[in-house]
This record gives C-alpha cells, sequence and structure tokens, in this order.
C-alpha cells in the first residue's frame, strides 16, 4: 500500500505482524538498527501539508499500518495489510528484545510517565533490561545538540531498541537523525504508547477498540484539541479512497 505526496512515495512495506518480527528479529541478531513509523490517517494529513515531513517519513526503513482507516484503504487497493497500532507494538516488541538479549531505551513523554513505564514492562517481561530513560524538556528540538547527545548515549549504551514517544512529526525526524548517530539502534516511534502503560493516558476500552471508535474515545477525551484533527481526517479520506481504488488496476512491485 502506496501513498504519494510530490515526488515521494511512502509505502507501508511490513504488511503483516508476523513480517515485522521476522525483520526485526533478524535486525536484532545482525545488529543492524532501524527506524519504524506507524501511519495513520493524521500522519497522512501532516505528510500532504509538510514536504520536509513526507521526505523524512519516505525514508523510514519499516512501516506499518496504525489505524483501521489505513488498513481499509489497503484492502479497497487490493494490497492488504494488517493493523499494527504503536501501543500494541510495545509489549511484543519488548518480549521480542529480551529474548533476543538486545537492551531498550526508552524517549520522549515524562520522567514520570517512563518510570512507571519501565516499571511495568520489567515486571512484565522477564529478561528485559530497560537501560536508558530520558524525557526532553518541552520544545524539544530533533535536530538540535540535545537530540545528538541522546543519540549518542543511546550509542554509548549500546541500546538496541528505543521507543520514542514524541509524537508526529518529532519522533520520525530523531529516529531518522539516529539512523546515523546511532546505527546500530532500532527506533520504533510509538506516540502515546509508554503513557498508556502506567495509565497517564487512558486507552479506550477493548470493545470500543473492536468496533472501530477508539478515534471517537479520544477525541471525546480532549474535543478542544482532537476534533479539529479528526475533522482534518474525514475531509482527506474520501481523496484516499478514490485513490485506493485506481492502485486496484496498477501492478505491484
Amino acid at each position: 500500500m502506496q501513498f504519494a505526496f510530490g515526488d515521494q512515495a511512502v509505502k507501508v512495506n511490513i504488511p503483516t505482524r508476523v513480517a515485522l518480527f521476522e525483520e526485526i528479529k533478524r535486525r536484532f541478531s545482525e545488529r543492524q538498527g532501524f527506524a519504524l513509523a506507524t501511519v495513520n490517517l493524521d500522519h497522512l494529513v501532516k505528510l500532504s501539508e509538510d514536504a520536509a515531513f513526507a521526505q523524512v517519513y519516505a525514508a523510514q526503513d519499516l512501516i506499518v499500518a496504525d489505524g483501521r482507516p489505513i488498513v481499509a484503504l489497503s484492502r479497497m487497493a487490493q494490497r492488504p495489510v494488517d493493523l499494527m497500532p504503536g501501543s500494541d507494538l510495545v509489549r511484543p516488541l519488548c518480549t521480542l528484545a529480551a529474548e533476543s538479549g538486545a537492551r531498550v531505551a526508552l524517549v520522549g513523554s515524562s520522567d514520570q510517565a517512563l518510570a512507571d513505564a519501565k516499571a511495568v514492562l520489567e515486571a512484565d517481561t522477564p529478561g528485559l533490561e530497560i537501560v536508558y530513560c530520558c524525557a526532553p524538556a518541552y520544545g524539544f528540538d530533533p535536530s538540535g545538540d540535545i537530540a545528538e547527545e541522546i543519540l549518542l548515549g543511546l550509542n554509548d549504551a549500546g541500546v538496541q531498541l528505543c521507543f520514542l514517544a514524541l509524537g508526529a512529526p518529532k519522533q520520525e525526524n530523531l529516529a531518522l537523525r539516529g539512523r546515523t548517530l546511532a546505527p546500530k539502534v532500532g527506533f520504533a516511534s510509538v506516540g502515546a504508547g509508554l503513557d498508556f502503560l502506567g495509565r497517564h493516558q487512558v486507552r479506550a476500552p477493548l470493545w470500543v477498540r473492536k468496533i472501530a471508535l477508539e478515534w471517537l474515545w479520544r477525541a471525546c477525551s480532549n474535543p478542544v484539541r482532537l476534533f479539529p484533527r479528526y475533522a482534518k481526517c474525514a475531509l482527506i479520506f474520501p481523496g484516499q479512497m478514490v485513490r485506493a481504488f485506481k492502485m486496484r488496476n496498477v501492478a505491484q512491485d
């Protein structure tokens, strides 16, 4: 499944959970880093508005589908992909890291949220080694000196998996910079995924997620911030549907 933004193409290049975990396990084994992004409708809005972000996103190593609208578009295009929200990937990736002996880091959110997430993950995942936690100050610039210090710190600590909870586009920008400054680190951009672990943000109940209304749950929890965001998502969806149907007649790579 591919999305075009000017001269940049953003492709969901990891279609299934099995393929994702096999690829990351391989990279752990070979001490090869990666940048993992989870594309959703909000990201598509940002990508359409920001050419620089589109370039950064297209350069991510691994891209999966985060959100049922992306999965629906993939089926319309006859290129089906699995639903893989970043929040749902944190625990299984930690399990894989523990099994592979890969050191883990948590970056983003707040000091308390990271401490709580660390406690939950280490309690739930035998053998997990979280060796680095950093909550950058408000206004953090992924292209600045503090970001460089963080990336070099990850490299020096021998981290192989770093969860980034900075929100888009900061987390994807930091991940891409990390591919140069910390090439053995795998960066997974997970948004609010760490906040959910310590209940610093409360995720929608499972039954709400199963009927595809998590977006409404979140919007009602913070309407001033989120209703405008979801309105933009709703506006771009019809155009994406048209593009998806047109892809049916285009040969796959």
